[in-house]
């Protein structure tokens, strides 16, 4: 479609944002990071201007700078980075030249962040409430009592269970979907004019980003705060951005308001980041009279006194893909720490080739432990960041195989090259040196090390951009094939079940709802919660969120809502 062809469309927060006022001018930004005693770029000469109480959509590949720009807006850079060029101008303070004190008294009160990773940003020697209060305590803004009586208001709007009490836990005793919302309450908690989003909805499940996304629109639309979202989701940032910046390399590669965008993009590249996700692993007919690698019997199991599990059981074959999938606190993870024997069971078993496991891990023999290993979701927080990829992999290979240094170093450089990544270029560097996908790729490499019969994959795609996301369930498919693995796939994103499981399993509050082949899944009639999960997904129409929360409040669209995460 050409621009005279465009519908003259526009949303109510575009129309705002014409006429609103310029918050935020950068001027031929550049920044390099270090490698040694070497500087090379990271953005290379970006343009970007922001409008009080419009909202800005930053895409692009793992990368491709849109963090670094994120930061940057906020007048900071990385360790190991440095503003090299170009000017930040926030409400007529130029950033790069402004005093430190000036960037740490904007910094929380009139600018704030959300991270990727809640995990690995939360202090976990501090209660949830106690992080929140920090900042508009610190900057005059409210008094501790009022400071908690908004959080427990941000915690409501946000949907997180049990508002009045959730913020007296630490962030250990919380899901990770929870406490991306509660990172996403504690950055509002001044009423910033500027929020910087980095992927604020990458840990969440599709019915709690539901939730959460509209939220933040409202608080966005509310308040007139202006926002930077960045993110991998093409459908997620259709609900949330008035106009979409494409960066590649460090580079602007296109720049369109969102519905001209999604209808009719004009660069190759952004053509390419709209058509991923075309993968689909083979389907593989269930083996009949086989014993499964792994079974999960009548499963029931609690935290202290609270049962989290009931009755939960499904089996895994050889060479097969099981997805479970289920809302944040369905016990999809939960289960797999049964499973590793992290959590004892209250009732049930775990049997692997049918021969019951110890409950426990620490009664568990080596044999026993290396035949199930997990991949985590933030492999951030996965990997020990003072250990080169060397260690990294080598441990594993010591501890379960009992190699000496040089068999170590030979199976390492075969590991690396199986996961496509060159030994000589990547065997001796520190996780900090690892984009995201190349650190998922190294977590893969780990899990493979002890020669695994299961697989337990725990959202290793849901931190990672679509392009990178795709070249991770290739990789796992093609290794699947090659050694006979049985995949546990934990996720919440139903495209990455419909492109690598075999079964799918549904969970809610702690029981199966639904089981069965991939494709009887995918075919109505549905369970109500199966059917209110396939309703949640974004699609790539800016008007999908509004037409979604209007059925589901006139009581439609797959049924009652769910309460999140309880």
């Amino acid at each position: 479609m050409s621009d005279s062809e465009a519908p003259d469309v526009q949303d109510p927060a575009a129309k705002r944002a014409d006429s609103g006022e310029l918050l935020l001018r950068i001027r031929g930004l550049r920044i390099e990071g270090r490698s040694g005693e070497t500087w090379s770029g990271i953005v290379k000469g970006v343009d970007l201007e922001l409008h009080k109480g419009e909202v800005l959509g930053l895409i692009g590949e793992s990368g491709a700078g849109k963090s670094t720009m994120g930061l940057a807006a906020m007048g900071y850079a990385r360790d190991g980075c440095r503003i090299s060029g170009g000017s930040i101008e926030f409400d007529g303070l130029d950033l790069v030249t402004s005093t430190v004190r000036q960037r740490r008294r904007l910094r929380g009160s009139r600018i704030a962040y959300v991270a990727q990773s809640a995990a690995a940003a939360f202090n976990p020697a501090h209660k949830l409430i106690d992080q929140y209060s920090e900042t508009p305590v610190q900057h005059g803004i409210a008094g501790r009592a009022e400071a908690e009586k908004d959080a427990i208001e941000l915690y409501r709007r946000l949907r997180l269970p049990n508002p009045e009490e959730i913020g007296f836990r630490y962030p250990h005793q919380v899901s990770g979907g929870q406490l991306q919302r509660a990172m996403t309450a504690m950055a509002m908690a001044c009423r910033p004019d500027l929020i910087i989003f980095d992927e604020p909805t990458t840990a969440l499940d599709v019915t709690t980003q539901i939730e959460v996304l509209a939220a933040i629109r409202d608080i966005v639309e509310q308040f007139g705060t202006a926002a930077i979202y960045i993110t991998h989701d093409l459908a997620v940032v259709a609900q949330m951005a008035d106009r979409i910046m494409v960066m590649r390399y460090g580079e602007l590669v296109e720049e369109a308001e969102t519905r001209r965008m999604l209808s009719d993009p004009q660069e190759d590249y952004t053509k390419s980041l709209w058509a991923v996700r075309s993968f689909r692993s083979e389907e593989r007919a269930r083996p009949e009279g086989e014993t499964p690698v792994l079974s999960v019997e009548g499963v029931t199991a609690a935290y202290g006194k609270t049962r989290v599990l009931h009755d939960v059981s499904f089996d895994i074959h050889r060479q097969r893909t099981v997805a479970v999938v289920g809302e944040s606190g369905s016990g999809k993870s939960t289960t797999a720490r049964v499973i590793t024997g992290l959590l004892p069971p209250l009732e049930g078993r775990v049997l692997y080739k049918g021969e019951p496991l110890p409950p426990k891990f620490s009664d568990r023999s080596k044999e026993q432990l290396k035949t199930v290993q997990m991949i985590y979701q933030m492999a951030d927080t996965a990997l020990n960041p003072k250990q080169t990829v060397r260690e990294v992999i080598g441990r594993p290979l010591q501890f379960y195989l009992g190699l000496g240094r040089r068999q170590r170093e030979e199976r390492v450089r075969e590991l690396l090259s199986l996961i496509e990544l060159e030994p000589d270029e990547f065997i001796d560097r520190l996780p900090s040196e690892l984009s995201g996908g190349q650190k998922q790729r190294l977590c893969i490499a780990r899990a493979l090390a002890a020669e695994p019969s299961v697989v337990i994959c725990d959202e290793v795609t849901s931190a990672l951009d679509q392009l990178v996301a795709e070249g991770i369930l290739r990789l796992l498919d093609r290794l699947q094939k090659e050694f006979g693995l049985a995949y546990m796939f934990i996720t919440h994103d139903l495209a990455t079940v419909k492109a690598i499981a075999d079964e799918v399993v549904v969970m809610l509050q702690g029981e199966v709802v639904e089981q069965g082949p991939k494709t009887e899944m995918f075919t109505p009639p549905h369970h109500d919660y199966t059917e209110l999960l396939l309703s949640s997904v974004p699609e790539m129409d800016p008007d999908w969120l509004d037409q979604l929360l209007a059925e589901r409040a006139a009581g439609k669209a797959g049924g009652r809502m769910q309460s999140a995460d309880q």
